[in-house]
């Protein structure tokens, strides 16, 4: 329900502004750029999703060959002392658990290929349990939340386009960005736990909170001291291991259990397909509104607006000038990522504002369009307070990036 007053929000107001721009300041080119705009964005919308059905055709397929080779069971087995206290809808020793941990660690780790897939398969094992089939479950409402609250701990891409601009040190921003995705999920997680009445204090919980910081840790000892050029090398080659190491294993697995191993694997490449094809009409929904909303200017409007108030408090408002990537976070990943290269085309990769766009762009993941995705693959309408814990998420992570960007790069 709040998605659909969202949803015609951004319409209704998008196309408010431009009526007022035509009729009180003569732009005739306002409503016509919108127009536009929507066609564009309905366009990208088909295009990202069609360009999702390789990877998911590929990972739905693999995940096939762990379920018929029970390693996602046992995987799920040795995980449930710390998932079954997060999701405890879940029971335990469920294929949910292993395909919910494999995601997270995706996503930590800056593999978005290879999570959205697994995600999506999560989100179908956990509407097979739950009761109530057009309104989603606590568990996934909490799996969502994770997911949007987007902690990654080593950003790949980032430090890759502040390499392309130039930057003279693309991984500066890895602890900040670090901090910063730290907060929002925490964040993420403490709102939807007292929804949910969840403890966290509980030893199983403590000690995956230990190792997550030991990991954290060693990884950034194991960079410190390193060249650019040493750090994307390290980085690439870690992700190439995870990836194909993952394959390895799950194709390995198949085969010692005497499996069919490339039948397991058709099977569920071709559900793979049709869950990217039923993702097709929430993409076009949501894309066609943001791409109203950003081109009637509201988005300007907006950032113009916390400018004169933030000066009006007597505050330094330098930060307002990389805002616009804030707030197109939430709504579309893309056109978050242009606004970063915008901003350090505009101020430097190395200025305050190129490091703070650096940072804003991966202190959360686009909540909206996984809102669309991952809850439009299993036919969820209701969706509860998943978006008020997915934008107070969002809210925590912007300031977490403000903050610690101040303190790391200001002068």
């Amino acid at each position: 329900m709040a998605l659909n007053y969202i949803w015609i929000g951004l319409f209704v107001i998008g196309v408010a502004i431009g009526v007022v721009r035509l009729i009180f300041m003569g732009d005739t080119e306002a409503l016509p750029a919108m127009m536009d705009s929507t066609f564009e964005m309905s366009s990208m919308a088909f295009d990202m999703t069609l360009g999702l059905t390789g990877t998911l055709t590929l990972w739905m397929g693999i995940l096939k060959i762990g379920e018929d080779s029970g390693l996602v069971n046992k995987l799920a087995k040795g995980l449930s002392p710390v998932l079954t206290k997060l999701f405890p809808e879940i029971p335990k020793g469920h294929p949910a658990l292993g395909s919910i941990f494999m995601n997270i660690s995706a996503n930590m780790l800056g593999l978005d290929n290879a999570a959205t897939p697994v995600g999506l398969k999560a989100m179908q094992e956990m509407q097979e349990l739950n009761p109530k089939k057009d309104t989603a479950s606590n568990s996934m409402i909490m799996f969502l939340v994770l997911n949007t609250s987007g902690l990654t701990i080593i950003p790949v891409s980032i430090m890759a386009y502040r390499a392309k601009m130039n930057a003279a040190d693309p991984t500066d921003v890895f602890i900040p960005l670090l901090l910063t995705t730290m907060c929002s999920t925490l964040v993420g997680l403490i709102i939807v736990s007292l929804y949910q009445r969840i403890n966290l204090f509980r030893r199983a919980l403590l000690v995956m909170f230990a190792i997550i910081a030991t990991l954290v840790g060693t990884l950034f000892w194991a960079i410190y001291g390193m060249s650019n050029a040493d750090v994307q090398s390290f980085c690439r080659l870690l992700t190439a291991c995870l990836i194909l190491g993952a394959i390895l294993i799950f194709i390995c697995s198949g085969w010692k259990k005497r499996l069919n191993v490339y039948n397991s694997f058709i099977e569920g490449a071709k559900g793979g397909f049709h869950v990217a094809v039923s993702l097709i009409p929430y993409c076009v929904a949501i894309l066609a509104a943001i791409g109203v909303f950003r081109a009637s200017g509201a988005l300007e409007m907006i950032q113009t607006g916390v400018a004169n108030l933030v000066d009006a408090c007597g505050m330094n408002s330098d930060f307002t000038d990389a805002l616009p990537v804030a707030l197109l976070k939430p709504l579309n990943g893309a056109g978050a990522r242009g606004m970063m290269l915008e901003a350090m085309q505009s101020h430097g990769p190395d200025s305050f504002v190129g490091h703070l766009a650096s940072v804003l762009q991966g202190s959360t993941d686009t909540t909206f369009y996984i809102l669309a995705i991952y809850f439009g693959s299993v036919g969820i309408r209701k969706y509860r307070y998943s978006v008020a814990c997915g934008l107070l998420a969002d809210l925590a992570g912007i300031i977490a990036a403000i903050c610690f960007s101040y303190f790391f790069f200001y002068n």
